[in-house]
């Protein structure tokens, strides 16, 4: 098959030939016809995810696809089934899976991370029958693959930790993919929106997704027109960039015993942030982290997608393989407006 492979930390991605995955017991290969790039493709390339251990490496966590074949013990799935799978995959046994909470199993795999991803014609998923989840016919590959991690993160970010409320003022920081699915998802939940971004076109898709107002942190200070377009402060605040500022920034937006989620990944390797804790104790913030979706609770954020939101509306770019080196590379200091998508079966 094909796949964009890198050798090292930092070192340029190719698209190469390379053999093809085999179904491990209890697993799966799933043909990969639409897979996202995100940020945290270029964390990893850059050194900055400490389960990419070994080298040749594909990346890619986001994907949607067809079963191609089963390993033994699969008993949910065959070949010819339409799947898509979160980014986080549970091991089914542990304690917190057993508890429901897949997300953060203690023995986790990610596509990408752990092993070979989606940046590829074919991709392993690892305890099938426990992560694969099925793509309603109506639902297209590009849809489900801006699924994968951005919008199922902010989901779960939105609703079930930041436990938004209709009428609820909601700033979020950053309007990457994870955060033009959170203003999408705080809106369709009644709540109002602010968006806030360095990005003019960010803004502008912000807005058109039902933000109520949009601040260029560039321009002026995020936390001083947050509070005043709030009235002192935001109910639920959330940093889908991930950064010391936009964190930190993000806290200081919130009003007396308001919400922060930590959506956006930040990497150890600049180190921890320092937050305004003393705000945290003063007015009785709380901050919560988000990390991925269950692959049991995506039937209900599949109804709310069929009813209500359009993630492909975020997809602004479609590209090859061949594509993905020089995109993956400009992530880091020119990430794309909207949802980029990649499409492994497309000929170049």
């Amino acid at each position: 098959m094909r796949a964009v492979v890198y050798d090292g930390f930092g070192a340029i991605p190719q698209v190469r030939e390379v053999p093809d995955p085999v179904a491990p017991p209890a697993g799966a290969v799933v043909r990969v016809e639409a897979t996202g790039l995100c940020r945290s493709d270029w964390h990893g390339w850059m050194g900055h995810d400490p389960d990419i251990a070994t080298f040749p490496h594909v990346p890619g966590h986001e994907l949607a696809g067809v079963v191609h074949a089963v390993g033994d013990g699969v008993r949910r799935w065959r070949p010819g089934d339409r799947v898509t799978v979160p980014f986080v995959c549970g091991c089914g046994s542990c304690p917190s899976c057993r508890a429901g909470d897949h997300q953060v199993c203690e023995r986790q795999t990610q596509p990408g991370f752990t092993h070979w991803g989606s940046f590829a014609q074919y991709t392993v998923i690892h305890h099938a029958d426990v992560n694969l989840v099925s793509l309603p016919p109506e639902l297209s590959y590009a849809a489900a693959a801006a699924l994968g991690c951005r919008f199922a993160t902010a989901y779960r970010a939105v609703t079930a930790q930041g436990r938004v409320a209709p009428g609820e003022w909601v700033a979020v920081y950053g309007c990457g993919g994870v955060g033009l699915s959170a203003v999408m998802i705080a809106t369709a939940y009644g709540a109002r929106v602010i968006a806030v971004d360095v990005s003019p076109g960010a803004l502008a898709l912000a807005r058109s997704h039902g933000a109520v107002a949009t601040v260029n942190s560039a321009e002026s200070d995020p936390v001083e027109a947050v509070r005043e377009l709030t009235g002192g402060g935001a109910h639920l605040t959330l940093d889908a960039l991930g950064s010391s500022v936009t964190a930190t920034a993000a806290i200081l937006s919130l009003r007396r015993r308001g919400r922060h989620v930590q959506v956006g990944l930040l990497p150890s390797a600049v180190g921890d942030p320092a937050l305004p804790m003393s705000r945290v104790i003063g007015y009785e913030l709380e901050i919560l982290g988000s990390h991925g979706l269950s692959a049991d609770d995506y039937p209900e954020l599949l109804r709310l997608v069929l009813d209500r939101i359009r993630p492909d509306s975020l997809v602004t770019v479609s590209i090859p393989l061949s594509g993905v080196p020089a995109a993956l590379a400009a992530m880091g200091e020119r990430p794309p407006t909207g949802i980029t998508v990649i499409e492994p079966q497309r000929p170049e």
